[in-house]
């Protein structure tokens, strides 16, 4: 049987861009567990404006499948919506029953639609985005995001350039960061040559042009949300959460015996880890209760019931938890998509979390998505 999944990427992502492949080793995945279950599995990725709003992004989610399905109408085989970060709460959108979204075409696929994968998303929302709507928060954003495009599609940037935007980023509640962030986010745009430079600095521009997304997943944002998006009846609905240890000194000075861009990246994550793991009582980013088997899993996986403050360097853990949980484990936020290792198919691991992650754990991730897509 045909099957179709359209993948949805989170908000330092993108679809493809200068030869970088966002969710590639997912696709890779899913094709050969559905090819060994007897099924065929055609693979599309939305082209979405990073840090646009929910609703924006839905909207290009939903148009990408209409298009694919407009000569089928009941006659295509299942459709599935995978979705990392950001990328997850646009499936849940594009899903929902009653959600308004600037459309026009019918949703005559709907029946289609099978599973909505959600990898690592912010369902009540993050602290990281909080500060993200601060002006210090603007500029690291645009930095990371840069940081970001640059170390997954060039390998480790030069090593001056982003040494000093660690330093830069370390600083951020001093003067001197802000200056530093603006001067080495353009040393670093500066190692690209003139085709990627052009790709990257629209991505980029994006970023700046439109950041609806950064309002909407605050955790008082992200409480709208919920009251207004419904999961449609029919589906199934699983996630994959996960976390990374702590950062402590000991695992810095472990980064520094290893790689020198594992030092400065390890740099970076603490950052984004300790802002991550801010809490709020009011909003904690967390559901009320997690059901009995949720938390049965959790405690499994992790030897106790992990805290409102356990993330993933970006999402906090519990706030990744919608429908059934099929996979949980230590692994930082761009883990689960398969870029884990510096060497390994010549990626850079910019988040260099110290979770351990590795292919073995990628595998049981996989397969757990797989059969849950799968299953009737």
């Amino acid at each position: 049987m045909l099957h179709r999944a359209y993948f949805a990427p989170g908000r330092f992502g993108f679809g493809r861009l200068a030869s970088y492949d966002y969710f590639a080793h997912v696709e890779t995945a899913l094709v050969a567990r559905f090819e060994d279950a007897g099924h065929k599995l055609e693979t599309y990725v939305v082209d979405v404006p990073p840090t646009a709003s929910l609703r924006r992004r839905a909207a290009k989610l939903y148009d990408l499948i209409a298009q694919s399905c407009e000569n089928e109408v009941d006659a295509g085989g299942p459709i599935h919506l995978v979705g990392h970060s950001t990328g997850g709460l646009d499936a849940r959108l594009v899903a929902s029953p009653d959600a308004h979204l600037p459309i026009t075409e019918k949703r005559v696929w709907m029946p289609r639609l099978r599973s909505v994968t959600t990898l690592n998303a912010p369902h009540f929302g993050t602290p990281l985005a909080s500060f993200f709507t601060t002006v210090n928060g603007q500029r690291l954003l645009y930095s990371v995001s840069a940081l970001t495009v640059i170390a997954l599609t060039v390998g480790a940037p030069p090593l001056a350039a982003a040494s000093a935007l660690a330093v830069a980023i370390g600083r951020l509640d001093r003067l001197m960061g802000t200056e530093l962030l603006n001067r080495t986010t353009e040393s670093l745009l500066g190692v690209l040559d003139d085709a990627r430079s052009r790709e990257v600095r629209e991505f980029l521009r994006a970023i700046e042009q439109d950041q609806g997304a950064v309002l909407q997943l605050t955790p008082e944002g992200m409480d709208l949300f919920q009251a207004g998006a419904e999961d449609r009846r029919g589906v199934r609905y699983q996630c994959v959460a996960s976390m990374a240890p702590p950062p402590t000194p000991v695992r810095w000075v472990r980064s520094l015996l290893g790689r020198p861009w594992s030092a400065i990246s390890s740099s970076v994550f603490t950052t984004l880890y300790g802002l991550t793991a801010r809490s709020d009582a009011t909003y904690p980013c967390a559901a009320t209760t997690a059901d009995p088997p949720t938390e049965q899993a959790l405690i499994a996986a992790f030897g106790r019931s992990p805290g409102v403050r356990a993330n993933d360097g970006v999402v906090p853990l519990r706030s990744q938890l919608w429908g059934e949980l099929v996979w949980t484990g230590l692994a930082d936020h761009l883990d689960v998509l398969g870029h884990f290792d510096a060497v390994r198919a010549g990626h850079v691991d910019w988040l260099t979390s110290g979770s351990g992650f590795d292919q073995r754990r990628f595998d049981t991730m996989m397969d757990a998505v797989a059969k849950g897509m799968l299953a009737r």
